[in-house]
């Protein structure tokens, strides 16, 4: 191991345009430029190893981490911002989930993880007696799911589990690590390196095996993993809804969140947005047309195209039987807390309104994405203003100054997500990919011989799921893609990529189609991947099999899919009839 000074020991100052530089033999002066060269000379660099490497803390991640910890497994999971929990909690998206998730259609570990976010309330917030006595609480009653609550509370639940862990020295976690470099043995990762974007301090990364569950498919073009970006053509996987053509640059909105309340009684309104004559006057030129402007109170009907009508009500009154965004994504509901606890609700804003498709994430240089962010950035904050000055009331009135943007809520300065939520990736080649015809409820039904109204069966199933297909807009211009899904399961063979023998991906970066990731790449269905990536690769150290070998050998397949659904993990879903009873 080596130990330099970092970054942290240059203390800049005025004199004369020059720095000091903190050594162990006191205050050096010396030119900027000097200073500069001397950092990059003195980075940190150090070794670590673990049994099983893990890039990226979403909630693949963690529960890849998770599932590898239970098994006695030493662990390095590394995480580019500073927060663990991805979606639900750095991107500021409440979980979108299927009307069985209390009961079934996750893994025990994910509803532990829900249960837990509930007993958090209970303990700490002056809940009113209903609330408190309801077991399946919402702390923001919001119609997208179950359970909406505040990200913080989930980052809280996620860091008490993986506490012990940490005290022992079973976990690392390295925040604000981004993986910048691979070295690769033909069809095996030796090492993955990690650059700190606080110190730039360098830590290479040793293990048998590595997850990437990165946001983008990260570790795949690092590690010259084969994969796939965009859409696929009809030609090559034979999908009612894929595109004649191939478009790798297709790639679905990405969207930057954020929280507010309402102050009906105080002006809240942020200083005008640089690019907010822009964004208010927008409207998307998509091939498949958009009624009007972005910023209005209508969007394309995901499932018709067709225009529909939308309202926000911060009181929740004037709305009528039209869908009022206000409580989509609400996060906290007042009326579940003690009288005058909150001066009002808590939306999250993830809306049709601020999704951004003008720019590709995946592969853009470091120059691009910071662009893409930052105009990402700035149609929320045209959202927010548009909302807060113009934005049409039920009544005929116009804007809601006492709406307030909500720093805290996602724990930073401009009160936006920490990372972009991403709702697509790169996807490995691999062993197996799931196409509509697997879980399509039209297109089953063109193809299967029997059994029309099942996804397919997959022999080597290691989880379980549901979520209608749903594409948001996108690079392309693509309007909405949403259908009717089947209740589907997660096959290994997904998990597995063509070539490589040590790399498993556990987030949006599975062997599914561009179709298929919009019904795979939801909160319940991602802690799954990642669990059972966690439990694979436990079982292929415990047992000195291969992942790929685990999937090809009926009998060790057999034994790893007895052992997860001894864990919690179910691989097939319950009867119609059993699901009927919950």
């Amino acid at each position: 191991m080596t130990t330099t000074y970092s970054r942290r020991n240059f203390l800049k100052t005025v004199s004369a345009g020059g720095v000091l530089l903190v050594t162990p033999s006191g205050l050096q002066s010396m030119s900027k430029d000097n200073a500069l060269q001397r950092v990059s000379i003195t980075q940190r660099e150090e070794t670590l190893t673990a049994d099983i490497v893990i890039i990226g803390g979403g909630l693949g991640g963690v529960a890849a981490a998770l599932s590898s910890l239970r098994n006695g497994k030493r662990v390095i999971l590394t995480e580019e911002t500073d927060w663990l929990g991805g979606q639900l909690t750095q991107q500021g998206v409440p979980p979108d989930e299927h009307r069985w998730i209390e009961h079934t259609g996750s893994t025990k570990t994910y509803r532990e993880l829900r249960n837990h976010i509930r007993e958090y309330y209970r303990s700490n917030y002056p809940l009113k007696e209903s609330a408190r006595n309801n077991p399946y609480l919402n702390p923001g009653n919001a119609s997208v799911s179950r359970l909406c609550h505040e990200p913080k509370v989930a980052l809280t639940i996620i860091l008490e589990i993986l506490a012990p862990y940490i005290s022992s020295g079973k976990l690392t976690v390295l925040y604000q690590y981004k993986a910048i470099k691979s070295s690769v043995n033909k069809d095996t990762v030796e090492d993955i390196t990690v650059k700190s974007s606080v110190t730039a301090d360098i830590k290479i990364l040793k293990a048998p095996y590595f997850v990437d569950a990165t946001e983008l498919g990260d570790l795949l073009p690092l590690t010259g993993t084969e994969f796939i970006t965009g859409s696929e053509s009809r030609k090559d996987t034979g999908e009612l809804h894929a595109p004649e053509e191939a478009n790798p640059n297709n790639i679905q909105a990405f969207t930057i969140c954020f929280a507010i309340d309402y102050l009906p009684e105080e002006n809240h309104v942020i200083e005008k947005p640089s690019d907010y004559t822009f964004w208010r006057d927008f409207t998307p030129q998509l091939k498949q047309p958009w009624p009007g402007k972005l910023l209005a109170m209508h969007y394309s009907n995901p499932r018709t195209l067709e225009k529909k009508a939308l309202c926000v009500d911060p009181t929740n009154k004037g709305c009528g039987d039209i869908f009022n965004l206000w409580s989509y994504r609400r996060i906290v509901d007042k009326n579940n807390f003690e009288d005058g606890f909150y001066s009002g609700d808590i939306s999250l804003i993830n809306w049709p309104q601020n999704d951004y498709f003008l720019g590709n994430l995946i592969g853009a240089s470091d120059r691009d994405f910071n662009k893409f962010v930052e105009e990402g950035k700035q149609l929320s904050l045209s959202l927010l203003y548009w909302l807060q000055t113009e934005a049409p009331h039920p009544d005929g009135g116009k804007g809601w100054p006492g709406l307030r943007l909500r720093k805290d809520i996602l724990g930073t300065d401009d009160g936006l997500a920490k990372y972009p939520y991403v709702r697509e990736a790169r996807r490995i080649k691999s062993l197996f990919t799931v196409t509509e015809e697997h879980v399509g409820c039209d297109n089953r039904a063109l193809v299967a011989t029997e059994n029309k109204d099942k996804a397919a069966f997959f022999h080597d199933s290691i989880g379980i799921g549901y979520y209608p297909i749903d594409l948001h807009p996108t690079t392309a211009m693509d309007n909405y893609i949403d259908m009717d899904a089947l209740r589907f399961q997660i096959p290994l063979g997904a998990l597995l990529p063509v070539r490589m023998k040590n790399l498993i991906p556990a987030n949006k970066n599975i062997g599914t189609t561009h179709i298929t990731n919009g019904c795979y790449r939801l909160h319940p269905v991602e802690w799954n991947i990642g669990e059972a990536v966690g439990e694979l690769l436990s079982f292929s150290l415990d047992n000195n099999y291969s992942p790929h070998q685990i999937r090809k050998e009926k009998n060790v397949l057999n034994d790893f899919q007895l052992r997860i659904r001894s864990r919690g993990i179910e691989t097939e879903w319950p009867s119609d009839e059993e699901l009927e009873k919950m």
